[in-house]
C-alpha cells in the first residue's frame, strides 16, 4: 500500500495547487494497483478529493482568496445532484463507467489546455448572472462528481473563469465548491457500503499533508498556468490508455 500512499501524496501536492481535488488522477491509481473501480476506486478518490479541495480552501479562505459568496449557488446544488449521481453508478456496468471516466478526464485535460492560454480574467458578469450559471452547473456537476467520483473541479474552474474570475481566484473558489460535491458524492456511495477503510486512512493522512503544502507553492511561487498545461497533458494521455485498455 506504500506506494500508492506515496503517489498520491504527490498528486495531491500538485492538485491542490489547481483547485482541484485530484480524484482525475486518483482514481486510475486506485484501479491500476488492483482496487476494484466501482467499489473501491470511486468513492475512495471522491473522499480523498473532498479532503484534497477542504484542506487547500481552509489555507485560500485564510488568504482571502475564496469567494464563498459566490461560490454557494453551486456548491449548494451540487449537494443535491452528487447523491443522485451515486445512486446511479449501480446501474452502470464497470466498463462503461470507465469508459465514460476516460472522457471526463479527456475534457478535463482539453479545458486545462485551452484555459492556460487564455489571457487574463474578463470582466465578471452581474452577481445575479453569476449565480444563475453557477446555480444551474453546480447540480450537473454534482451529479458527475458522484456517478463517475470526478469531484467536478475540471467544470467548476473553466466555469468560473468563463464568468470573470481571474486563475487563482478560480481556483481557490473552486477548491471550496468541490469540498461539498466530493463529500456529498461519497456519502451516497458509503450508503451502499463501498470504500476501503486502511486505503482510506492511509490515503487520507497524505492528502492533508500534501494538499497544505502544494497550497502555499502556489499561492506565493508558482504561475499555475504551467501546471495547467503539464496536466492537461497528463490527464489526457491517461484518459487514453485507460480507453485502450478497455476496448482490448
Amino acid at each position: 500500500m506504500l506506494p500508492v500512499v506515496v503517489i498520491i501524496f504527490i498528486l495531491g501536492f500538485i492538485f491542490s495547487m489547481l483547485g482541484l481535488g485530484g480524484a482525475l488522477l486518483y482514481i486510475p491509481v486506485f484501479h491500476t494497483f488492483g482496487f476494484d473501480f466501482k467499489s473501491v476506486a470511486i468513492p475512495t478518490g471522491l473522499f480523498l478529493n473532498g479532503i484534497t479541495a477542504l484542506s487547500a480552501a481552509v489555507y485560500y479562505h485564510r488568504e482571502k482568496m475564496v469567494d464563498v459568496k459566490g461560490g454557494l449557488p453551486m456548491a449548494i446544488t451540487s449537494i443535491a445532484g452528487a447523491p443522485i449521481g451515486a445512486w446511479f453508478t449501480r446501474f452502470v456496468p464497470v466498463d462503461t463507467l470507465i469508459l465514460l471516466f476516460s472522457a471526463g478526464m479527456t475534457v478535463a485535460g482539453v479545458k486545462m489546455l485551452l484555459s492556460s492560454r487564455q489571457p487574463g480574467a474578463r470582466e465578471l458578469l452581474p452577481a445575479r448572472t453569476r449565480a444563475m450559471i453557477t446555480g444551474s452547473a453546480g447540480f450537473v456537476i454534482g451529479f458527475v462528481a458522484g456517478l463517475l467520483g470526478l469531484g467536478g473541479g475540471f467544470m467548476v474552474v473553466p466555469t468560473l473563469i468563463a464568468i470573470g474570475y481571474r486563475a487563482k481566484q478560480a481556483a481557490a473558489t473552486s477548491a471550496f465548491i468541490v469540498v461539498f460535491a466530493s463529500f456529498s458524492g461519497f456519502a451516497g456511495h458509503i450508503m451502499e457500503g463501498n470504500f476501503n477503510l486502511p486505503l482510506l486512512l492511509y490515503s487520507s493522512i497524505a492528502v492533508i499533508v500534501a494538499s497544505q503544502i502544494g497550497a502555499r507553492i502556489m499561492m506565493r511561487k508558482i504561475d499555475s498556468k504551467w501546471i495547467m498545461r503539464f496536466f492537461g497533458s497528463l490527464l489526457t494521455l491517461v484518459a487514453g490508455k485507460l480507453s485502450w485498455q478497455q476496448m482490448l
